[in-house]
């Protein structure tokens, strides 16, 4: 990066730090610190839900499974809308006239103190393995910059964002949040913008998403009824649904972010905001990825986006053979370019016979690259068996770096930090607030000041901070971020809504029979994920509707309900 690019970067995160430490000047007590005082209005919260789940990933890997794959994606969010407006009718009032700190201590009101132990814990172990991954995200930045390997910057990032979180807590975030995603949005449409404006002079907008869509990365919606199809219109109303409904009602690093609403009202208008934003904002984000496609259809991109897997394989003995591959793929891209020209005559004539087989030979010579793309991962593998050989999360941002111009570069790169920091800072105050709330102070000090606690919170923040920055050090295994973690989310959400629905609708239903009942959906989900029966966004349903169903079951067992608390 140029020196602008470095300033451009440093004084817009140094900006955002300094602002949120400022706006919060420093939590004074525990309900600060977790729940910014009950004070923030409802642009506060509709932005800081987004940027809790917009994170690094989202922006790095986003675009990259659309040049991939298409932008079948961005229907994993039409269950959204529908999850907020059922958000806004029930959750959002109970926990706000409950006055809890996080959403698992309505659970021990209603059931027991196992309920709420085995909720909170599901939710610690998702989250901290969550968090991890969005940590090691844009670890990958710095590390594609500067040449050095993701372990020194995944550190430096970890650290940063821990800093900040413990001193301010939920003010600092949300404050952080609001100015972040106001950037994020900005830089978006500059980016969307410059990569049309790259295009060859005769190539425009429409034409660059005709050449897309022949091409098979246009293709944003499905109707087919496939439970193997991870990416449905079905799959992302129903699947979707029950998994936002699940993240936005269960998760505390959500629950959090409108528990912190100055009112229900609030709250509720954030929220529904950003089911309106959300899907309008994750479809220009893939299809950024798509144009970063065509793009690359007229020049040639690189034989492996991933530069530091790339300079280390031509430091080794294997030198020879990828300059070979290196060859093959420069003859390769040259054949097809004849080939997306032709396409260009097609389309001008509006020729369809010619469109037709045109598109045909462009999808063989799209299969003839990912063909040598897939030699050079091989020979990657033979000279280091840890090399990261998935380089989906790096392909916008090798465009970024080596196409746009001076300034813009450091702006998106940072725009990409920022979103990391975000959701990152949420999802530790969230893990700090659970472990303090539900664990320290129910189990193990019960009667503490409320400047222990606050100390605690700080500890516990911490505490996560370490543990999450060691996950991040083993994510560079587990391909498509973006993917990972709704995979990993979709293994437990689903187990954890059962139990709140039937905490809020099935009221003769006791502690005993939905604990259990959780348990055995848990181990169901996880054998039908692992034996990979349904696509993932499916074990949302399973899992929710088991926990129901069975605990229905074993009440009926076990005898009447003795206890029933009304939310």
């Amino acid at each position: 990066m140029s020196n602008v690019d470095w300033g451009v970067l440093i004084l817009t995160l140094v900006v955002i730090v300094v602002y949120g430490i400022y706006k919060s000047r420093g939590a004074q007590n525990i309900q600060g610190f977790l729940l910014g005082n009950q004070s923030l209005p409802w642009y506060h919260v509709c932005l800081s839900v987004m940027a809790t789940q917009a994170s690094a990933i989202t922006f790095l890997s986003a675009p990259g499974l659309a040049y991939s794959s298409g932008m079948s994606f961005v229907q994993f969010y039409f269950g959204l809308p529908l999850a907020m407006i059922v958000l806004c009718i029930t959750f959002v009032p109970i926990y706000h006239r409950l006055k809890v700190y996080t959403a698992y201590e309505f659970l021990e009101q209603r059931f027991d103190l196992n309920t709420r132990a085995l909720t909170a814990f599901l939710f610690l172990i998702q989250r901290g393995l969550s968090t991890g991954i969005t940590i090691y995200a844009p670890s990958i930045i710095l590390s594609t910059i500067l040449d050095i390997n993701t372990t020194y910057t995944t550190l430096f990032i970890g650290s940063l964002v821990v800093f900040y979180t413990v001193y301010g807590g939920t003010k600092a975030v949300s404050y952080t949040q609001m100015l972040q995603m106001s950037i994020i949005f900005c830089g978006l449409f500059a980016a969307g913008i410059m990569v049309v404006h790259l295009l060859p002079g005769d190539i425009g907008f429409s034409k660059a998403i005709s050449i897309a869509g022949k091409m098979g990365r246009t293709n944003a919606i499905d109707f087919a009824f496939d439970f193997k199809n991870p990416y449905t219109v079905w799959s992302g109303l129903i699947g979707g649904f029950f998994l936002q409904l699940s993240y936005f009602g269960t998760d505390q690093s959500q629950v959090g972010r409108y528990l912190s609403g100055a009112s229900v009202n609030q709250s509720r208008l954030g929220l529904l905001m950003n089911g309106l934003v959300k899907i309008p904002m994750q479809f220009l984000i893939l299809l950024i990825g798509v144009l970063v496609f065509t793009f690359y259809q007229y020049n040639r991109p690189p034989v492996f986006f991933n530069s530091f897997e790339l300079n280390k394989l031509e430091k080794s003995q294997y030198q020879p053979e990828l300059n070979k591959l290196k060859a093959d793929y420069d003859q390769a891209f040259q054949e097809k370019q004849l080939v997306v020209d032709k396409m260009n005559q097609a389309l001008d004539a509006d020729n369809q016979a010619e469109i037709d087989l045109q598109r045909k030979a462009l999808q063989l010579a799209d299969e003839k690259g990912k063909g040598i793309r897939k030699e050079v991962t091989n020979l990657m593998t033979k000279n280091d068996k840890a090399a990261d050989i998935n380089d989906n999360n790096y392909i916008f941002l090798s465009f970024v770096t080596q196409y746009l111009p001076k300034g813009l570069i450091g702006l998106l790169i940072a725009i990409i930090f920022l979103a990391s920091m975000g959701s990152t800072a949420s999802a530790l105050n969230s893990l700090a607030s659970t472990t303090v709330i539900d664990i320290y102070k129910r189990l193990i000090r019960k009667d503490g000041s409320d400047h222990e606690y606050l100390q605690a919170s700080r500890w516990a923040t911490v505490f996560w901070g370490v543990i999450c920055i060691i996950m991040a050090l083993y994510a560079s295994k587990i391909g498509n971020l973006l993917e990972a973690v709704n995979i990993l989310g979709s293994y437990i959400y689903g187990t954890i809504l059962g139990v709140f629905l039937v905490a809020f609708y099935v009221k003769q239903v006791n502690g005993r029979a939905v604990f259990l009942a959780a348990i055995i959906a848990e181990i169901a989900v996880i054998l039908i994920g692992q034996q990979e029966w349904v696509a993932y966004l499916w074990l949302n349903v399973i899992g929710c509707l088991l926990v129901v169903m069975v605990a229905i079951l074993l009440q009926q067992f076990f005898g009447k309900d003795k206890r029933t608390i009304t939310p």
